[in-house]
């Protein structure tokens, strides 16, 4: 079916259109020809977002692991699965074929099954990017219990807050984990959590860096010996399309961490197909992202769209410097990587480094980049076309959230012509609206709004663990039958899509409606400038004014900060106008980010505001020290 496999623009907008006009026969046909089936759908699609409610492929049977593993054994049987990239370079790769996936999945399922877990049981993973994750996602899929990976760099209290709140029955983790050159104990952090947990009854243990630990008698156990006494078969356990796969938390801006609940089937058939076509993915392409698989991005971009299309998916323990600034494109050499998906921070901090790092490297295996997790500003975007793309690889940024389950707005690499800062065209099925603050959708182009989603498509998450009030409230009832993504986005002359960042960080200065990635985008052209964030505070003339925090690069220049505020103002008004400039400019060494590089910037907010006694959660924050050092920066002089 040709409209699997998109080739050229005029394709994808013949695609584009019957996807919107016949979504249902579109999405039926992407599901019959491409998938493993028990039984077939009753309907394919019902929907009410007043309640809100979605069911795609109601009545279908399947099991995920089934379409991810063993409809591929009998051709691609010794096919590379999973390529296992160590930590430490001089360890060895390890090549999983599908073979070795389909039996040691089958493995792990009957040691969960012998643990007492079943269909629709929760089971927390708290792992570092080693096979063991991948294969217990699947394990759990193969069984139909509901796997809640938590990343292993949250805290034990950030930690025991997602397994209570799922009421996990297991936790798998390890002794612990390699990051660079530091060894964490994460076991020691899986104690202190799951002493705050009733419901844990089991605590399974992998060996990664054999260090001492304690193991509890009677709730924690040596994960590699139940795998040696396990069978390597496991009928795979029948599920209903809207059974619940993973549950995947995401932090509230208030409140606890929402958990994202997303079904089997549309999940599958959603990130298979994005996967597919945003990479261009071809048969014997080796593919690697580097995040994490505790994100979402790793969930659908590592595991489960790689998997269903039979690819060779690299999963990375590693830092991007370490032993040094070149292990990215080490792995890109060794590995022949086809397809390369990172994120803007990383790109931002390679970026900074001496180019010999990229240069010393062949990376002319590369034919697609991806970029995920924020807009990558421009600066960044010129870096990765031209020293690792040569200029001869398409930039896919890609547009997407947790509870979108998949991309949704991307370039569709040699269809859609690329533009910096731009997310372009949005995918198939995916219908946007930009509306207005009075709830008006905004038609035309040259125009900017609130970036809702009008129609269902497969993927989307379909509630809030134990808290469907909560997901109504975030997410349909800002805008009438819309979901409403939070972010603001511009439309171009052509229609492309730019995302602004999150509403609350689109600032009123004057009347003049200020998004905060262009203004930053600007500020970090200056030379001396690594990074920056934007945030408004009250001001009695302006209603807001822009308040800035800078990251400057070591450049070993003394030049005064005083100077420095008027250049990078001066910057700012000749890329955006005067109205843009900053009112307080304080520069800092870092900035509040989440493990997946987005900074947080309603802490930044309350800084701004002189609001520091209630921060909210800091758990879910890459590095909760640096907030402290700004708090103490805002009270000299800026």
């Amino acid at each position: 079916m040709s409209n699997y496999h998109i080739k050229h623009l005029e394709e994808y907008y013949q695609v584009y259109r019957k996807s919107i006009r016949y979504p249902e026969v579109f999405w039926e046909e992407v599901a019959e020809e491409h998938f493993v089936w028990r039984k077939r759908w009753d309907k394919v699609l019902s929907w009410d977002f007043t309640k809100p409610e979605v069911k795609w492929f109601e009545g279908a049977k399947l099991n995920i692991t089934e379409n991810c593993i063993d409809r591929h054994l009998r051709i691609r049987g010794e096919k590379t699965a999973i390529l296992f990239e160590p930590n430490n370079p001089e360890e060895d790769t390890q090549h999983i074929t599908y073979q070795q996936l389909y039996e040691r999945v089958n493995k792990f399922a009957n040691v969960l099954k012998s643990q007492g877990i079943k269909k629709g049981d929760r089971v927390c993973i708290y792992l570092p990017m080693i096979p063991e994750l991948a294969i217990s996602l699947l394990a759990c899929a193969r069984i139909g219990a509901i796997h809640s990976v938590v990343f292993a760099g949250f805290s034990a209290t950030a930690l025991a807050t997602r397994i209570n709140d799922a009421d996990c029955k297991m936790v798998i983790t390890s002794d612990g984990s390699y990051r660079g050159s530091k060894t964490i104990d994460l076991k020691g952090i899986v104690d202190e959590g799951v002493a705050q947990c009733p419901c844990v009854e089991t605590v399974l243990v992998a060996k990664r860096i054999h260090s001492e630990i304690n193991m509890k008698e009677g709730r924690d156990q040596w994960l590699q010996p139940l795998l040696d006494a396990a069978s390597n078969e496991c009928e795979p356990e029948i599920m209903d399309a809207e059974d619940p796969l993973f549950i995947l938390y995401t932090s509230g801006s208030t409140g606890k961490p929402k958990g994202m609940v997303h079904s089997t089937a549309g999940y599958m058939i959603y990130t298979a197909y994005t996967f597919k076509n945003v990479f261009n993915y071809r048969e014997n392409d080796v593919y690697w992202c580097t995040a994490d698989i505790g994100w979402i991005t790793g969930h659908s971009y590592i595991v489960y769209g790689p998997l269903a299309n039979g690819a060779t998916t690299v999963m990375f323990e590693g830092v991007p410097n370490y032993p040094d600034f070149g292990r990215f494109w080490e792995i890109v050499e060794k590995h022949k990587i086809n397809q390369f998906y990172t994120a803007p921070t990383a790109i931002r901090a390679l970026a900074k480094e001496n180019l010999d790092y990229v240069e010393k490297y062949d990376l002319s295996s590369l034919k697609v980049l991806g970029s995920v997790g924020e807009p990558i500003n421009e600066e960044a975007w010129h870096w990765y076309n031209d020293n690792v793309g040569k200029k001869k690889s398409p930039i896919v940024d890609t547009w997407w959230q947790t509870e979108t389950g998949g991309m949704m707005i991307s370039p569709i690499p040699y269809a859609t012509p690329t533009k910096p800062t731009y997310a372009t065209l949005p995918l198939p099925g995916v219908q946007l609206a930009l509306m207005d603050e009075h709830g008006n959708e905004i038609t035309g182009n040259q125009v900017d709004g609130r970036l809702c989603i009008k129609f269902p498509w497969p993927a989307m998450a379909r509630t809030i663990w134990g808290n469907h009030e909560r997901y109504r409230e975030t997410y349909f009832s800002a805008f009438k039958n819309m979901y409403f993504t939070g972010d603001g986005a511009l439309r171009d002359e052509v229609g492309y899509y730019r995302i602004t960042g999150r509403v609350d960080d689109v600032i009123i200065v004057s009347g003049h409606n200020l998004g905060t990635a262009p203004i930053e985008d600007a500020i970090n052209e200056h030379q001396a400038v690594a990074e920056s964030a934007i945030v408004g505070f009250p001001h009695d003339v302006k209603g807001s004014a822009l308040y800035g925090f800078v990251i400057l690069k070591e450049t070993g220049e003394s030049r005064k900060h005083e100077n420095l505020r008027k250049e990078i103002n001066q910057i700012i008004t000749e890329h955006i106008g005067p109205i843009a400039k900053l009112d307080k400019i304080q520069f800092t060494v870092g900035l509040p980010k989440t493990r997946s590089g987005k900074i947080m910037r309603r802490i930044l907010r309350k800084i701004a505001c002189n609001e520091t006694d209630n921060l909210g959660d800091i758990s879910t924050l890459l590095n909760p020290d640096v907030v402290q050092s700004i708090i103490d920066g805002s009270l000299v002089k800026k």
